[in-house]
């Protein structure tokens, strides 16, 4: 059987906590201005309260409201699909599958978050959503949810996916998005960035600025993040519950559940669901796979840092390239923030969670392959995923030995042609992310208790 479907009956009711299951739980997030602990009634200008309340939950399970799960229900559960042709390809004693998230009204993972923020904030009377994006899939699926609960969306687009994905653009303004280039003239932080780097090319720190200067400033409007956040990674569990039946209904179990890591989303709601039975001893990889011109999980520091370029939001401990890391231009546009979840984070410092870093150039070429044999163009910041998974697969190969392979297909790459046209026609350049930036920015990282956060 090549395509295992849950019945809508079988959605999720409730989503996957990982928190309540890490040993020690979390550091303490801090208040940006004074590196002290936060409490709700500091996050209350930014989000509703029942979002802030699954930020800090220890519980294991949160139920889903109904309302959430029936819009969930106009694209899930995603379906499971075992990726015979490109086994055949690879000639791999290896089980391929991958969950396939392209098939949401957004085209990614990232319609499981925005509906849930969406209603939440609409339960609280909130009128207007600010938020960034990178790529524009968390722009899309933010106008998207918008929509659904008639809230209005403000979207801060870094500037180099802004020329580069002009018909992301277009989509988020075909559901009511107002699309701004980031950075922009229209906040303090935008102009002060534009002051000192007039042809800066933007970054996810700049935007997430923009966004939550703009939100503070009104008080019907809060901020929606796309990633990095607890309840971010809680509402994405979704993927990963649906995928145990699916591999439970296939007959098989993953040795190594694989998913791309910017902010760490997509990765949580694949793996954190599998967790438990990592920490209970069983023998499965969770591999996170980032690309190497923003190594935050295999170069950057685990320390606290600031979210965003103009140190306006909270202080979280995750790994980190520093606040004010400006990526290369590359592609994946999703994946160019200089920092991680902190619950990422902490699954690969405590080494529940692997990392691994790859060039854009490798991750086309498994891209192309897996097109040209699935028939499924998928994302560029999928192709992260998928080239680990190849790896994986021709490592079996090699061994002579079998390996079940699960990834995760974040998203579909049709707004993505000019990058598959750059990659075609030999035009995409490769870029490490060089180990003394990672040094320089330590020194400005906050110092947290009068310390200094380690090299």
């Amino acid at each position: 059987m090549k395509k295992f479907v849950l019945n809508e009956s079988r959605l999720p009711r409730a989503w996957y906590n990982v928190a309540a299951d890490l040993p020690g739980g979390l550091a303490p997030v801090l208040h940006p201005g004074t590196l002290q602990p936060i409490g709700p009634s500091d996050l209350a200008p930014l989000f509703p309260m029942a979002i802030i309340e699954q930020e800090v939950s220890t519980e294991r399970f949160v139920t889903i409201p109904d309302e959430v799960r029936d819009a969930l229900r106009l694209f899930r559960p995603t379906p499971l699909v075992r990726a015979e042709r490109l086994e055949r390809y690879l000639d791999t004693p290896a089980h391929i599958y991958f969950k396939n998230e392209s098939v949401s009204p957004a085209g990614s993972h990232k319609t499981n978050t925005a509906i849930p923020q969406a209603w939440y904030n609409r339960r609280e009377g909130i009128r207007k959503l600010v938020t960034e994006t990178g790529a524009g899939q968390w722009g899309s699926a933010l106008s998207f949810a918008g929509q659904l609960f008639g809230l209005e969306v403000e979207i801060y687009m870094v500037a180099v996916s802004y020329l580069q994905k002009p018909y992301r653009r277009s989509l988020m303004r075909a559901w009511g998005g107002e699309v701004h280039s980031s950075p922009s003239n229209r906040t303090a932080s935008g102009r002060a960035v534009r002051a000192e780097h007039p042809d800066s090319p933007g970054s996810l720190g700049i935007a997430i600025s923009e966004a939550v200067e703009r939100a503070a400033s009104d008080p019907l409007a809060h901020y929606a993040l796309g990633s990095v956040l607890n309840h971010v990674c809680l509402h994405q569990t979704v993927i990963g519950i649906e995928a145990r039946e699916q591999m439970a209904e296939a007959g098989e179990y993953p040795d190594v559940v694989i998913g791309c890591v910017g902010g760490g989303s997509n990765f949580a709601g694949l793996a954190f669901p599998f967790v438990p039975d990592k920490l209970e001893g069983r023998p499965v990889r969770l591999m996170a796979v980032e690309p190497a011109s923003c190594p935050t999980l295999t170069k950057g520091v685990y320390a606290y840092d600031y979210g965003d370029i103009a140190r306006l939001t909270p202080v979280v401990k995750m790994f980190t390239l520093g606040h004010d890391f400006v990526p290369p231009a590359i592609h994946a546009g999703g994946l160019r923030y200089h920092g991680d979840s902190p619950l990422v984070s902490r699954l690969v410092h405590d080494g529940i969670a692997e990392a691994r870093a790859i060039p854009q150039n490798a991750c086309f070429e498994a891209a192309v392959t897996f097109a040209r044999t699935e028939g499924i163009l998928p994302a560029p910041e999928s192709s992260h995923a998928i080239r680990a998974a190849i790896d994986e697969a021709l490592e079996a190969k090699a061994e002579g030995k079998p390996r079940v392979i699960l990834f995760n297909l974040s998203g579909h790459g049709h707004f993505d042609l000019s990058a598959y046209d750059d990659y075609l026609d030999g035009k995409l350049q490769d870029a490490e992310y060089p180990a003394e930036a990672v040094a320089a920015a330590t020194l400005r990282l906050p110092r947290v208790d009068g310390g200094v956060p380690p090299a």
